[in-house]
C-alpha cells in the first residue's frame, strides 16, 4: 500500500510539473547547423535563483533631498549541479500593459552552483520599462559557459513599476539618477555580501551588458560623465524648477563615484539612449579605456542611430572599440522574443519585434559576439578574440562566378548576410 501511494503521488509531482511546463511559452525553436558556433551552450548546466540586494541608502529621487533603502530584485544564472529529477525554470513577468506572461528556459531553478570554480561576474541591465530577465536566453547561454550572470530589475523603471502614463516622469527621474548607481552597487554587492554564488563568483573581473537605458547608464559607469544642462531637461518634458537643479545631482562619473572601479573589465551596449541628446561629455567619452562593444540597427528611433549610438561609438576611447550593425534593425537589440501576450496592439509588439529581423536570429547572433567579447576581454582568451571579426562587411558573394570570400569566424557560408563589425 505505501508503494502505491508513493507511486500516485510520484505520478501527481510529474502531472503538476508538466502542467506548469505545458503552461508557459517555448520563445525559441532548436537551433539549426548554421547557427553561429559560439552560440550553442556551454559545458555547464545552469541554475538560478532569484534573490534581492538592498542599498541601505540611496538618495530619493522624488526630492533629491532625503535618503532611502533601494531594493533591487535580481535574477541570477551560474554553473550548477543538474539532478536527473530536475525540471527547467520558467520566469514570469508582465508586458508594458500588465499582461502576465509565462516563458519557458533551460535553466534549473534553485540547483546548488558548482562546488569548485572562479567565474567572472555580468550584469544585465533592462532599457527603461523591461525587467531582470528580458535577456534571459543571454543570461542561461553565458552562464553554460563558466559566467555568474545577473539580471537586475532595476526599480521605478520596469514593467510593473510604470503601470500608466502617469508613472513615467517619476519613472524616468529616477533611471537618469539610478542607473549606473544600480550597477556600481551591485558589483560591491556581489563582492561584500553573502550570496548563492559567494564561493565561485569573481567580482575582480566583471562585465555590464545594457540595453537601452541600460547602456545609457553603462557608458556612466565605466567613465563616460554626464552632461546635462537645463534646457535639456527642461525639453525632455522637466518643470523649471527641477530642470534647473537636477544637473548638480545628475552630472557624475564612474556611477557616482571620483574614478573608474577597474574590477570593470569590458561593457556591452545595446541600443544605447543618449547619444543624440548628448548627455555624456564627448571629453570624458575620449577617456574611456574600458573595451567595449556597441551593438546597433541602423533604423534604431528610439536611441537614433547616426547621431545616436554611431556617434557614442566613435566618440568612445581606448584601445578595443567595436560596434556590430544589423543591418535595417530598429531598437529591439537584445530583447528575448515577443510573447504572445504582446501580440494585441503595436505599442506592446513593439517593446519586441522587429520588423526586418527575426528576433531568435538576432538573439543567436548576440550569444555568439558576446561570448566571443567576453572570453576575449574579460578572461583573456586570446582564441576567442580570433572571433571577433576583421572584415567590416560580412557578405560573401563577390557578384559573379559564384565567387565568395571566407565567411566571418563562426559563421557558416552565407549566414551572417545583413551584419556589419566595425573596429576602431
Amino acid at each position: 500500500m505505501i508503494i502505491n501511494v508513493l507511486r500516485i503521488a510520484a505520478i501527481i509531482s510529474a502531472a503538476l510539473a508538466s502542467s506548469i511546463s505545458l503552461g508557459a511559452e517555448q520563445l525559441y525553436r532548436d537551433q539549426p547547423a548554421v547557427t553561429p558556433e559560439l552560440a550553442f551552450a556551454g559545458a555547464y548546466g545552469v541554475g538560478v535563483t532569484t534573490i534581492t540586494a538592498t542599498e541601505p541608502k540611496r538618495l530619493n529621487t522624488a526630492n533629491f533631498i532625503t535618503s532611502i533603502e533601494r531594493a533591487l530584485v535580481l535574477e541570477v544564472w551560474y554553473p550548477a549541479q543538474i539532478a536527473e529529477t530536475a525540471t527547467p525554470a520558467t520566469y514570469k513577468n508582465v508586458t508594458r500593459l500588465q499582461k502576465p506572461f509565462e516563458l519557458q528556459g533551460t535553466a534549473y531553478r534553485d540547483a546548488p552552483a558548482v562546488q569548485s570554480g572562479s567565474f567572472p561576474l555580468i550584469l544585465l541591465s533592462h532599457g527603461f520599462t523591461g525587467y531582470r530577465t528580458q535577456m534571459f536566453y543571454l543570461g542561461e547561454h553565458l552562464a553554460s559557459h563558466g559566467y555568474v550572470v545577473v539580471g537586475i530589475d532595476h526599480a521605478d523603471s520596469t514593467n510593473a513599476d510604470i503601470k500608466s502614463p502617469d508613472d513615467r516622469p517619476a519613472g524616468f527621474i529616477s533611471t537618469l539618477y539610478n542607473r549606473a548607481r544600480d550597477q556600481q552597487f551591485l558589483l560591491d554587492y556581489f563582492t561584500e555580501h553573502n550570496s548563492p554564488v559567494e564561493t565561485i563568483v569573481d567580482t575582480d573581473r566583471a562585465a555590464i551588458i545594457g540595453h537601452s537605458m541600460g547602456g545609457f547608464g553603462a557608458i556612466n559607469t565605466v567613465g563616460g560623465c554626464f552632461d546635462f544642462t537645463f534646457k535639456m531637461l527642461n525639453d525632455f518634458g522637466l518643470p523649471a524648477p527641477l530642470a534647473l537643479v537636477m544637473p548638480l545631482a545628475l552630472n557624475s562619473c564612474y556611477a557616482g563615484r571620483d574614478q573608474q572601479d577597474p574590477r570593470w573589465k569590458a561593457v556591452q551596449l545595446f541600443a544605447p539612449w543618449g547619444g543624440e541628446y548628448a548627455v555624456h561629455s564627448a571629453e570624458a567619452m575620449a577617456n574611456i579605456s574600458v573595451p567595449t562593444l556597441y551593438v546597433a540597427g541602423d533604423q534604431d528611433n528610439t536611441s537614433g542611430f547616426t547621431q545616436g549610438i554611431e556617434k557614442l561609438y566613435k566618440q568612445t576611447g581606448g584601445k578595443h572599440n567595436y560596434m556590430l550593425l544589423f543591418e535595417n534593425a530598429r531598437h529591439n537589440i537584445g530583447p528575448h522574443p515577443a510573447p504572445k501576450a504582446s501580440f494585441e496592439s503595436d505599442f506592446e509588439l513593439g517593446h519586441y519585434f522587429d520588423p526586418s529581423w527575426d528576433i531568435e536570429t538576432i538573439n543567436r547572433v548576440l550569444e555568439h559576439m558576446s561570448l566571443a567579447f567576453l572570453d576575449c576581454h574579460v578572461k583573456g582568451d586570446p582564441a576567442r578574440c580570433d572571433y571577433l571579426p576583421t572584415e567590416e562587411d560580412s557578405q560573401q558573394y563577390q557578384g559573379s562566378l559564384n565567387q565568395h570570400r571566407d565567411p566571418w569566424p563562426g559563421f557558416k557560408n552565407l549566414w551572417a548576410s545583413g551584419l556589419r563589425f566595425y573596429r576602431q
